[in-house]
């Protein structure tokens, strides 16, 4: 009987001192927007179970069934059904707590056709978080089927919706998740907390499953940069009193320090706990080496492997099938092994200790308790592990307009941008608007095109702005082609605004009409002159034998221009003549200038020469004489 009870002790033990952490509640946004009295934001506990539509809001009316008010029963039981009609708001399900679990309150409401479950507190206290029951309690089949949010509520919230509705009330809700989870920056963070044991039924299956389907897109994710993944492992430690116990022997490494649970609840058994917990190590280990190769993401490679080809099932989960799977990623075995160290020696061993560190809570995250449990931002997922309730999740983390293409593709987000331009500014000419759509939702904001920032409010007006403007839609301003000239209201000098051109008048915007220079006597004021208005322009032109003169508008005699032509053009080949004398006297006086000194030299040599032919001479003369 001893023998029996022990581990079931051990148990307790464990359990009490993970009760003593901080678990905290994540919370999410609950906005009544009908009746008038009800009107408010409430708190409401996100359930560990379903979808939550992280990043996302959903808007709904309240019904509170006549029957079946704890929703226990499935609905058809009562006939009853919570299926919107085309054209209206969808179903939100209020139901009492108790009787059941919750999520078979929330499989129920989902069957009926509701689209979100609302769980009413039976009594006043803080909210709890709504889990899943343990597998030995329940049939948990129906669990990972379960895709509508849910949410607990208080009692006294909850009592205020059921008076309301007695009264005939309608009562709108608006479920807003897009504050549940942080989003600073452009970079997601993200934990898995997770386990190598595949023999503990629906849980452990459905564990195995997301990272296989998940792998993919969190590769991609990591490889690019958009986000940071790091897996986690839970332990306990067995109490001093019960180290050498045959119990903790099995389940514990390191004499007691870090253990795991028997995969298959028989100690007499398969595997033990104790496997799991080296098996874990391997794990963490293994990402260790590939994030210090710069490829952590390699980790979704060895788990997805390592669960294909060496299952509990198949007495396979051993260290020489996981060594096939190291080497097969090309990672070093011997590298894994020293992170992995000694197991059976009394020391600690510095990755479990760290693991069980970051158990612990800290800032806005509680504790880790709960496996398996995602942690994104510093904040814990709730709802089921889902690839595409997961990638929701993540992509609501990122910063506004900083998400990756994923985020915004069709079936993880809704495009408010297609319906309306979602109420933003649009340049229907050209197509160019200020909506932007972001995982939480359209922004308004005036775009950049082309290198052309816009300006302006983003909802009722944007405009091209700076020193190319012109380039996108002409800036926005007037113009126009007639005659074969071309003329606009929108300039490079401009930074921006529409200004006619000269020749014109109007808004600059939607007109420029050409201005009548000869009806409005602004051009052609001669006496002989005679006014020609074109498009943009005028002519002028003068009568008789006149010649027009546009600078100063005035009228003068080809005769006597030309006469004054020739006489021009003789004062310049005049000046042009004595120019060239003059320089030629110049130049011819600059060299004898520059020339004199080597006439000098060449004198100065001719000179001594036949002052030694001289003196040759008198000495042959002299001395042969």
């Amino acid at each position: 009987m001893r023998e029996k009870l022990l581990p079931i002790f051990i148990w307790a033990l464990f359990f009490w001192g993970s009760c003593l952490g901080r678990f905290v509640v994540e919370k999410n946004s609950l906005k009544v927007t009908s009746p008038e009295d009800l009107k408010g934001v409430y708190e409401c506990a996100i359930g560990n179970f379903g979808v939550p539509q992280y990043g996302g809001t959903m808007i709904g009316t309240v019904i509170y069934p006549k029957a079946n008010q704890k929703a226990c029963k499935d609905f058809d039981e009562v006939d009853l059904s919570f299926k919107s009609k085309p054209g209206g708001l969808p179903t939100f399900l209020l139901a009492d707590r108790g009787d059941c679990f919750f999520t078979l309150k929330a499989w129920n409401a989902q069957k009926a056709g509701a689209a979100a479950i609302l769980v009413s507190d039976d009594k006043v206290e803080p909210l709890i978080t709504m889990d899943t029951p343990e597998e030995e309690n329940a049939r948990a089949d129906y669990v990972q089927n379960i895709s509508i949010p849910s949410a607990l509520i208080s009692k006294t919230f909850g009592d205020r919706i059921k008076k309301s509705l007695s009264m005939g009330d309608m009562i709108n809700i608006n479920l807003d998740w897009r504050e549940a989870l942080p989003h600073p920056d452009e970079r997601v963070e993200y934990e898995l907390w997770t386990n190598s044991n595949d023999e503990c039924g629906p849980k452990c299956d459905s564990q195995i499953e997301f990272v296989r389907s998940f792998k993919g897109a969190a590769q991609i994710l990591e490889k690019k940069g958009y986000t940071q993944f790091t897996p986690h492992y839970i332990t306990w430690y067995c109490p001093d009193a019960f180290t050498l116990s045959k119990q903790c022997k099995s389940q514990c490494i390191n004499h007691g320090r870090y253990c795991a649970p028997d995969p298959e609840q028989d100690f007499s058994r398969g595997y033990d706990g104790k496997d799991v917990v080296i098996q874990n190590l391997r794990q963490a280990c293994l990402y260790r080496i590939a994030n210090e190769s710069g490829k952590p993401w390699l980790w979704w490679d060895y788990v997805t492997d390592f669960s294909i080809r060496c299952p509990m099932k198949e007495k396979r989960y051993t260290k020489e099938c996981a060594d096939q799977v190291i080497q097969s990623l090309g990672i070093d075995v011997k590298k894994i092994d020293k992170c992995i160290g000694d197991t059976e020696a009394d020391v600690e061993n510095p990755v479990l200790k760290a693991e069980q560190d970051a158990q612990i809570g800290k800032g806005s995250r509680g504790d880790v308790t709960i496996l398996p449990t995602l942690v994104i931002n510093d904040r814990q997922y709730r709802g089921k592990l889902d690839k595409g309730a997961v990638l929701k999740a993540i992509c609501a983390g990122f910063q506004e307009t900083t998400e990756p293409a994923v985020c915004l593709s069709e079936g993880i987000e809704t495009n408010e941008c297609l319906q309306n331009n979602g109420g933003c500014w649009q340049d229907k000419a050209t197509n160019i608007t200020a909506c932007k759509d972001t995982f939480r939702g359209r922004l308004c904001e005036c775009p950049i095109v082309q290198g052309v920032k816009f300006v302006g409010d983003g909802y009722t007006h944007c405009e091209a702005s700076g020193s190319l403007r012109c380039v996108i839609n002409n800036g926005g301003c007037w113009k126009k082609t007639q005659d074969g000239k071309t003329f606009s209201a929108c300039t490079e000098g401009q930074s921006k605004g529409c200004k006619c051109p000269p020749g014109f008048k109007g808004d600059g915007v939607n007109t420029c009409e050409d201005v009548n220079e000869c009806k409005e006597k602004l051009a052609c004021q001669c006496p002989e002159c005679i006014c020609k208005n074109t498009w943009g322009s005028y002519e002028c032109s003068c009568s008789g034998n006149l010649l027009y003169m546009r600078e100063h508008d005035t009228c003068i005699s080809k005769q006597g221009t030309s006469t004054m032509g020739w006489n021009i053009v003789g004062v310049i080949v005049l000046a042009l003549a004595a120019i060239g004398v003059g320089g030629y006297a110049v130049y011819k006086y600059r060299i004898r200038v520059m020339l004199l000194p080597f006439y000098l030299h060449v004198l100065e040599i001719n000179v001594c020469h036949l002052y030694i032919e001289f003196i040759k001479r008198e000495f042959f003369f002299y001395v042969f004489a």
